[in-house]
């Protein structure tokens, strides 16, 4: 059967809408469906809020903390059940194929990868024969890619307990605001959560329930930022708010080394903080590829901590 492709440039709904609605529908809540989805609940509060706006209608109504399905909602609900199928069932044929000599990678930083080949190297050299992959279409939800079997290992923040998930604490960083030199926040120590929502803001090309900015600062305080630019690769970012066309917020270990024309500032007084895990399933042992690549990693990380300690702890030189 041909597909109308013209029809496919209408369509309002993506997959991760109908994981939702299909989510809310078996649980009865946000918070339910937030347990399935490893997201919180503002976020899906976000998420359905979009979903109804795309198509013009309600798709749920309250009632006793419970959210019940209208009559289009449940159309939508029934059709969302068949897709969501077919794309397992498609899902689980191709895993048939893959070969037992591969390791899927994803990570939530996206397009920065520097932190990579030093580890790559090593863990090639012990299992010359496994390939890596890395997986960018399972950036957005790692973990539920990870329990679907979609992938192997997962880089992520701040992941929830699961019974059939490991979890392997890598390191701290801190989301920091990264602004042109000559803009007029960059003599500042830190930057509130009002300022920065009046500025032009640049993200990653990914849902807003997805980025940190929303979900640790935006959605905590109840603001929305004026204007908002997606950007799908971090170098075109930097590139972006170097020529002082927006602001971003990124990790330094994802900015670039030499950082002319650049400052990066605190996110409010008190900083924002999140903690990087390497999650598996719990069926690796820890003597797998799997297994040895995450060691590796954590080897490497204290490595670099290491060193940043020693460089910090050298006496600056007096003008």
């Amino acid at each position: 059967m041909m597909l109308n492709y013209a029809h496919l440039k209408t369509m309002a709904l993506e997959l991760r809408h109908f994981q939702l609605l299909a989510a809310i529908a078996d649980t009865g809540s946000l918070a339910g469906a937030s347990r399935k989805l490893f997201l919180t609940s503002s976020a899906l509060s976000h998420q359905l809020r979009d979903a109804e706006e795309r198509l013009g209608i309600r798709l749920f109504q309250r009632r006793h903390r419970r959210l019940l399905l209208t009559g289009a909602g449940q159309k939508v609900l029934d059709s969302a059940r068949r897709v969501l199928a077919e794309v397992a069932l498609a899902e689980a044929a191709c895993r048939q194929e893959a070969p037992d000599d591969l390791l899927r990678l994803s990570t939530g930083c996206y397009t920065a990868y520097g932190w990579l080949p030093p580890v790559l190297r090593h863990w090639q050299a012990e299992y010359p024969r496994v390939e890596l992959r890395i997986v960018l279409e399972a950036t957005r939800q790692p973990l539920p890619a990870l329990l679907a079997g979609e992938l192997d290992l997962a880089l992520t923040t701040d992941p929830p307990p699961h019974v059939r998930l490991r979890r392997t604490p890598l390191f701290e960083d801190e989301l920091r605001l990264l602004v042109a030199a000559d803009h007029h926040l960059a003599g500042r120590a830190h930057v509130s959560v009002e300022e920065l929502a009046r500025e032009h803001v640049l993200t990653y090309d990914a849902p807003a329930e997805q980025l940190d900015v929303y979900t640790r600062l935006f959605w905590r305080t109840g603001i929305e930022p004026r204007r908002v630019s997606r950007v799908p690769l971090t170098e075109a970012l930097v590139d972006l708010v170097r020529a002082g066309f927006g602001v971003t917020a990124l990790s330094p270990w994802m900015m670039p080394a030499g950082r002319e024309g650049l400052v990066s500032l605190r996110l409010t007084p008190r900083g924002v903080r999140r903690r990087w895990t390497a999650v598996t399933l719990g069926s690796h042992p820890p003597s797998s590829p799997v297994g040895r690549f995450v060691q590796l990693l954590k080897e490497d990380v204290k490595a670099l901590e290491a060193e940043d300690s020693l460089e910090r702890s050298k006496p600056r030189a007096r003008g």
